[in-house]
């Protein structure tokens, strides 16, 4: 895998965190991008922990939602690392943020309880930082003639499940972008496509009642962070220059089958969520 430049967002905890580790591990430069100063220590220690080389992972704090930010955060993956190949849209703000108390309700919250601030900052967060940096992103990829944009949205049945606006809305909007994107960029060396965790993820922002049901086998058991990484290699890997359009999600990938073989078996295409698996290569290929 040839050494590139990524940008992680929500990249200094939770899915962020593994899978800006998990590209630096791989060879690659990665800025991870945060919102709490907070994260910044325990992220450099993360880094030390796994032995990934100093300077090999910048922790930057920014708030995604001023396109100021965007505009610098391109910048310095540029200047600082040394180019800009790999874009990942992993930030976030879920159903913690909305409903502290959502497993403590005894109903879902309905949407015309959420305030005009929690309804934009959602979007904010969730759609429009992730397309304004695809933006930035894009043309010098395209410059380039390679380059990944991966984001992470969230299964069908979580985006119009009652009680989940505005975060269900969001990543549906992201979702579709990506399958509109993936087709405007079909043959340029640049892809756009999903990896999900595809259901609940063990991490910061999940309540602790979810992790106590996960325990008690009330609901599905929870992902751990850093199965996003192996889907997630694959797709900015040469091996995927062809995979443009696609989602993958990382409960259903097989980590025992080769990296191209586990992909075959769990793509979908980006906005048809309950799609039937879809080959991309020719029959030839290792399946």
């Amino acid at each position: 895998m040839a050494e590139r430049v990524a940008i992680v967002t929500g990249g200094l905890r939770g899915l962020g965190q593994a899978m800006a580790l998990g590209l630096a591990e791989a060879g690659h430069r990665v800025l991870a991008v945060g919102h709490i100063a907070d994260d910044v220590a325990p992220m450099e220690a993360a880094t030390a922990a796994r032995g990934i080389p100093v300077g090999r992972v910048l922790p930057v704090v920014a708030d995604i939602r001023d396109p100021a930010a965007c505009d610098a955060l391109v910048a310095a993956a540029r200047k600082q690392l040394g180019g800009l190949d790999i874009l990942v849209n992993n930030a976030g703000l879920t159903f913690t943020y909305i409903s502290p108390d959502k497993f403590r309700r005894p109903t879902p919250q309905p949407f015309w309880e959420c305030t005009d601030g929690m309804v934009q900052a959602v979007m904010d967060t969730n759609f429009v930082a992730a397309d304004r940096l695809a933006r930035r992103a894009v043309p010098h990829m395209l410059a380039q003639g390679w380059g990944r944009i991966v984001n992470v949205t969230t299964k069908l049945d979580t985006m119009n499940r009652v009680g989940s606006s505005p975060y269900g809305p969001s990543k549906a909007a992201l979702e579709m972008a990506t399958e509109i994107w993936a087709k405007e960029l079909a043959g340029s060396g640049v892809t756009a496509n999903i990896v999900n965790p595809g259901t609940g993820a063990n991490t910061p922002g999940m309540a602790e009642e979810a992790r106590t049901a996960s325990r008690e086998g009330r609901m599905p058991r929870l992902l751990e962070p850093d199965q996003m990484v192996p889907p997630l290699l694959f797709v900015v890997s040469e091996a995927a220059d062809a995979v443009n359009g696609f989602r993958f999600d990382a409960n259903h990938w097989e980590a025992g089958l080769p990296a191209a073989a586990a992909a075959r078996r769990c793509a979908r295409p980006a906005g048809l969520v309950l799609h039937e698996p879809a080959a991309w290569a020719p029959a030839t290929a290792e399946s």
